[in-house]
């Protein structure tokens, strides 16, 4: 941690438009989790993911609002870290904005190894470890481009990905009707004839909760590309208005056509997207969707890197990381930024090398609960910020609704998720091992405030007339 410095601040471009931050938002969201974190899901839970989903649905409604509100009245590249520190001290603003900064450089480095592992299947005489070094490179010089291209990028990488779910959902429907005719047959008995609809009862509805929040993540980019955006406060909340519902909808209505068309416990829930076009029999249907799979992962990989970037950069301008990382180029690009968010995703180039079968599986488990943390930060923060607005007379342009019931019962929803977590061993596990990073990160920005304190109280004095 430094000192804030005196210097004018470095300003990032306001290059975003409202398309783009929309279609950016879906883009970080629907990747990994959607496309290959559902059907873990669907192996821990059963049909008992859909109760899964719709839980984390509902907190995630409520949480894009509060972080709406907040964003639209301060828009900040810190976003939720920023909003921390505003409600609650410097200490917790670097705490949450590290955090999630973590957390985003292991997703970005998964997301290139899933992408590498999934074409590797297609493509075996390309080895893992070159498509993750490939990956990794391409999308690092994109990042560097400037936000307009890479607004326009991610903006056609999300109507892909946006077209391929709507044909899923078309298939996945025209299959339960019986109008394609499938192995399973019609109807929904896939719910109910396989152990029944919570087979593996609560503890195992509560390890797909975890999945399914990790899932959910990368929504919370939409705020964060607030401070790059042309008049945040009227796109931001037009963009969290317009991405929650169809979030749902194509999270929601995709899980629902996966249980329904597959049984739950059947290996081709590991690859349900494409086992559910191939029950449909449609030509090249695995190939292609293998391929839409790899550009869905890559797109939140790019989406992902752009929100850590600019995470760290606000830490760094807010004086809570080295102070070279809030430079920026003539394209207004925080180069040392990030590089800094895939120094990580290289160093997995080499363990892709060492260890190609297991490494996927070990970066998904660093990331644990961390999404949990966030959404915890954020209803704290504007409860607080709220209530701050409100006495002080202060018009708000995306007012949280139903507040502050609304705000408490989000707190509620999380805490019942982390009391349901402790009866599965290995969801307890990664919920002490969440609080335990978060402790120490804490920690360690206690110490430097407290240093950066002693060293700046000295020179405060020596300048002061004799």
């Amino acid at each position: 941690m430094t000192n804030a410095s005196t210097e004018k601040p470095a300003t990032l471009s306001r290059g975003l438009k409202s398309r783009q931050l929309i279609m950016m938002a879906l883009g970080s969201s629907i990747g990994t989790g959607l496309f290959i974190g559902s059907g873990k899901a669907i192996g821990v839970a059963g049909p008992a993911v859909l109760i899964s989903f719709l839980i984390a649905g509902a907190i995630l409604i409520l949480v894009m609002r509060m972080l709406g509100e907040m964003a639209a009245a301060h828009p900040n590249s810190g976003a939720f870290s920023y909003y921390a520190e505003k409600a609650m001290g410097r200490v917790a603003g670097a705490t949450v904005g590290w955090l999630w900064w973590v957390q985003i450089v292991v997703v970005v480095a998964a997301e290139a190894t899933g992408a590498a592992a999934i074409l590797g299947g297609l493509w075996s005489f390309l080895p893992q470890w070159l498509l993750t070094l490939a990956f990794m490179v391409l999308f690092t010089v994109i990042n560097l481009l400037g936000v307009g291209k890479f607004g326009q990028l991610e903006f056609w990488f999300a109507i892909l990905k946006v077209a391929v779910i709507v044909i899923f959902l078309v298939v996945g429907v025209l299959l339960i009707t019986g109008l394609i005719p499938s192995d399973s047959g019609p109807g929904f008995a896939n719910l109910f004839s396989h152990g029944g609809f919570l087979p593996t009862g609560w503890a195992g509805m509560a390890a797909g909760l975890l999945i399914v929040i990790f899932a959910f993540g990368g929504t919370e980019l939409v705020t964060i590309a607030a401070a790059e955006t042309e008049n945040a406060e009227h796109n931001v909340g037009r963009a969290i208005r317009s991405v929650v519902w169809r979030i749902l909808v194509f999270y929601i209505g995709s899980v629902l056509v996966m249980v329904t068309v597959l049984p739950w416990d059947s290996p081709a829930t590991a690859n349900p997207f494409a086992s559910v076009l191939a029950a449909a029999h449609l030509p090249y249907a695995e190939e292609v969707t293998t391929l839409v799979i790899a550009v869905a992962v890559l797109s939140a990989l790019n989406a992902n890197l752009y929100g850590s970037s600019r995470m760290i950069f606000s830490l760094s301008e807010r004086g809570m990381a080295p102070k070279f990382l809030s430079k920026v180029t003539e394209r207004k690009v925080p180069l040392a930024a990030v590089l800094a968010s895939v120094l990580f995703g290289f160093v997995t180039v080499i363990l892709n090398f060492i260890d190609p079968e297991h490494i996927l599986s070990i970066l998904l488990q660093l990331v644990g609960s961390t999404a949990l943390m966030m959404w915890i930060s954020t209803v704290v923060s504007q409860l607080i910020l709220r209530r701050r607005a409100d006495a002080a007379g202060e018009k708000l342009a995306v007012p949280m609704w139903g507040f502050p019931y609304l705000s408490w019962l989000a707190m509620l929803l999380i805490a019942g998720i982390l009391l349901l977590g402790f009866l599965d061993s290995a969801v307890r596990i990664q919920v002490l091992g969440t609080f335990a990073l978060t402790a120490l990160i804490a920690l360690l920005n206690w110490i430097g405030l407290r240093r950066s304190r002693t060293t700046a109280e000295p020179e405060t004095l020596s300048n002061l007339p004799s």
